[in-house]
């Protein structure tokens, strides 16, 4: 067996006190499908059960498909850990959905900005902004993008995409756009002028799926798009030429994010399994699978990781944006977004 080193090993020693009294427990865990699933089920759940005596559950789900499961069983809660975006994770914390975490030194290494109250807490950092085609931008001779305001651009007309608002990151754009404007989430009007009147003539199509992202871009059907640094990190990881761009306002923080479900039946479990996941070396492994960087302090990526995701010195430029003022809005500007930005 692998010896454990650092936080790891002092989590699990911990957790393993109590495993005579875990020896049957199940915990079920909600989380992303895909490669995040494949993740956790093959490089970060086998450790996690053999040193507790815990077996594992885990149900794939993207972030709305694991709250709308929340609040379908909100009398008997099927889930013990959920992980979801975290703006939906705000929606469940408020909702009721959460309980209060449990203090561990190993939170104690998790950076501010990933701390989003008593029931919640980040688990990796994705930086929302620019990706783009460096071969595309070398032939025409341009310059990488820099600012939230380049989008308005008219070299970029019929070769740029932006997720819709139902997307996070078009969700980021309207509130970036709202405030270099004058506005903010308290005034969102002046980001729908500017989205509608200067921004969406240059878009292809507002496309929501990472996967039909990923095709315009290797079509060579567009450019450049706000997206994710894990998005971009995994187009590039395919030997297309993708970079990530840093917008000078900041990048927008979106974060991976897990709390104890309430009314858990494993609440023990549950609370060592959070901890596991922020420990140093599961954060590499989160970052180096799904390109999501560490929101442990003491997390150490390697050079090539580091050089492209939030890590370091980039995390204290990331923006956050305010879910509680967004969240009760949101199906409001769902709706003013259908009738002005993609009309």
């Amino acid at each position: 067996m692998t010896k454990l080193t650092g936080g790891l090993a002092a989590v699990l020693s911990i957790t393993t006190a109590t495993a005579a009294l875990a020896q049957e427990t199940t915990l079920t865990v909600g989380g992303y499908g895909g490669s995040f699933e494949t993740l956790m089920k093959e490089l970060i759940i086998p450790e996690f059960e053999a040193a507790n005596d815990v077996k594992i559950a885990f149900v794939s789900g993207n972030s709305t498909e694991n709250l709308a499961r929340l609040q379908a069983q909100r009398n008997s809660q099927e889930l013990d850990v959920v992980i979801l975006d975290d703006g939906p994770m705000y929606q469940a914390d408020a909702l009721g959905f959460c309980t209060e975490m449990a203090d561990s030194e190993v939170k104690a290494d998790v950076y501010d900005i990933a701390k989003l109250g008593p029931n919640s807490i980040g688990i990796g950092f994705v930086a929302t902004g620019f990706t783009y085609n460096t071969e595309w931008f070398e032939r025409e001779g341009w310059d990488a993008p820099t600012s939230w305001l380049d989008l308005k651009d008219p070299k970029y007309k019929d070769i740029l995409s932006i997720p819709p608002i139902s997307n996070t990151y078009g969700l980021h754009t309207l509130v970036m756009e709202a405030r270099l404007a004058g506005g903010g989430e308290n005034d969102i009007d002046p980001g729908y002028e500017v989205m509608a009147d200067e921004i969406a003539p240059n878009v292809l199509v507002f496309e929501p799926s990472s996967g039909k992202m990923s095709e315009l871009f290797q079509s060579e059907e567009i450019a450049i798009s706000i997206w994710g640094s894990g998005r971009t990190k995994s187009l590039a990881d395919t030997g297309f030429p993708a970079a990530f761009a840093y917008p000078e306002e900041g990048a927008v923080a979106l974060m991976l994010a897990a709390c104890p479900v309430v009314d858990s039946d494993a609440p023990e479990a549950a609370q060592a399994f959070i901890d596991y996941l922020l420990t140093p070396e599961i954060q590499v492994k989160l970052a180096d699978a799904m390109g999501a960087g560490p929101v442990n302090t003491e997390a150490e990526l390697p050079e090539e990781l580091a050089a492209v995701l939030p890590y370091g010195d980039k995390i204290a430029d990331l923006v956050a944006v305010d879910w509680d003022v967004i969240n009760p809005a949101r199906e409001d500007w769902t709706k003013r977004w259908a009738r002005e930005i993609e009309r």
